[in-house]
């Protein structure tokens, strides 16, 4: 998805010779001849074993000599994607923490886009950048004044067929690669029938769970086919919760129910290539009155495909913590981060850099205590390395 920069060792794998053609006899005589068939199972023996050690290895190394050279502060930054308000605010906090991601919104100079900044500031990241931007089309759109409107996923489905929308879905990642975007917050895949000015509304394809994953799914294999990342959101499905997560909570219909509609497309488009969203959903009888972004049970949901989908290995982010009152309410910024990550997720988005040496402490210290493992750590590091092309294992 990504140019990629393979940083997983070479293993060498050193086998011993003992009793695959020769023996100690003590020193004095020759080795003894042995029939076709000992020497055939001896070597079918050595070779099974070497493959079964090799393989082994390389599961147990892959991307352990990236993680050898990441401080835990470098690691758990890896986990970060924090909106910036220029090309200088991000230069200075990638060169600064080293954070894996950055996210472009409606608030950020557009120069950032239109003089084509997005690859110095990545440049100075030690590891790929994760460039992450909302471009769903509509009025959810950072690039329609750059490139032209594309019409609401609502309109899309009522005006165009499924393969015009992966046209135009692959047109618009050809732009967002161009600029150096690698993330798109896109598809929105939740089933509603909403008035279009709603929180979600005109952003659904249908009300009918079918429509949505057949245009959701072309507008997600149009950018993937063009480079980008998309992301599924927000799961487990905000079609039809009781308002908008931005002014405050907001409850779903029970899972039970979400099971016939909202979690309907996630069964056939949650795939490796794409990422997921979790929104700020309160489900009754999943969530336990957590919002789902910071939901272990939700988190779970979706990695072990009991919602009737594929297990997900993917990255799964948050929807923004920091400017959302279903999260702002609560919690303050590095309890969210920390809530977000304890839960399992492993790209933790919110809206400005200042807050990031904090959480960044406040991290460390929740390592430290035991609340967050190390372990886990390092898997979410290998999970979104993998997904920016730093890994190939």
């Amino acid at each position: 998805m990504w140019i990629r920069h393979t940083v997983a060792a070479v293993l060498a794998v050193a086998l011993t010779t003992a009793g695959c053609g020769s023996s100690d006899s003590g020193g004095d005589g020759p080795v003894e001849a042995t029939s076709s068939s000992a020497t055939a199972s001896s070597t079918t023996t050595a070779t099974a074993t070497t493959t079964e050690a090799t393989a082994a290895a390389t599961s147990a190394t892959c991307g352990d000599d990236l993680l050898a050279r990441l401080t835990l502060r470098q690691k758990l930054a890896q986990l970060l994607n924090v909106g910036v308000t220029s090309a200088a605010d991000a230069q200075a906090i990638v060169e600064s923490e080293q954070i894996g991601g950055i996210f472009i919104g409606s608030w950020t100079d557009a120069s950032m886009l239109t003089d084509g900044l997005v690859p110095q500031v990545a440049a100075q990241s030690a590891l790929p950048l994760m460039v992450t931007i909302d471009e769903e089309g509509g009025r959810v759109s950072r690039v329609g004044d750059l490139f032209g409107p594309d019409p609401s996923a609502r309109v899309t489905a009522q005006t165009m067929t499924v393969d015009e929308t992966y046209r135009m879905a692959f047109e618009r990642g050809q732009e967002l690669k161009s600029l150096g975007i690698t993330v798109d917050f896109a598809p929105d895949v939740d089933v509603s029938s909403q008035p279009d000015d709603s929180v979600i509304g005109d952003r659904s394809f249908s009300d009918d769970p079918e429509v949505v994953t057949q245009y959701a799914g072309a507008y997600a294999r149009g950018l993937i086919d063009a480079g980008i990342m998309p992301v599924l959101k927000h799961f487990p499905g905000h079609g039809s919760a009781s308002g908008d997560s931005h002014t405050g909570a907001v409850t779903t219909p029970p899972i039970e129910q979400l099971q016939q509609s909202d979690l309907v497309p996630y069964r056939s488009l949650v795939s490796p290539e794409v990422g997921v969203m979790l929104g700020h959903l309160d489900v009754p009888g999943l969530t336990g009155g957590l919002p789902a972004s910071i939901s272990p049970a939700a988190v779970d949901l979706l990695r072990s495909g009991a919602y009737g989908g594929p297990a997900f290995g993917g990255v799964i982010f948050t929807d923004d913590l920091s400017g959302m009152r279903a999260i702002t309410d609560t919690y303050g910024i590095t309890e969210a981060v920390e809530a977000a990550m304890v839960a399992g997720v492993n790209q933790a988005l919110w809206l400005t850099t200042d807050e990031v040496p904090a959480v960044l402490d406040h991290l460390e210290q929740v390592v430290a205590e035991g609340t967050l493992s190390p372990e886990w750590v390092d898997e979410s590091v290998r999970t979104v390395t993998r997904a920016k092309g730093a890994l190939d294992c």
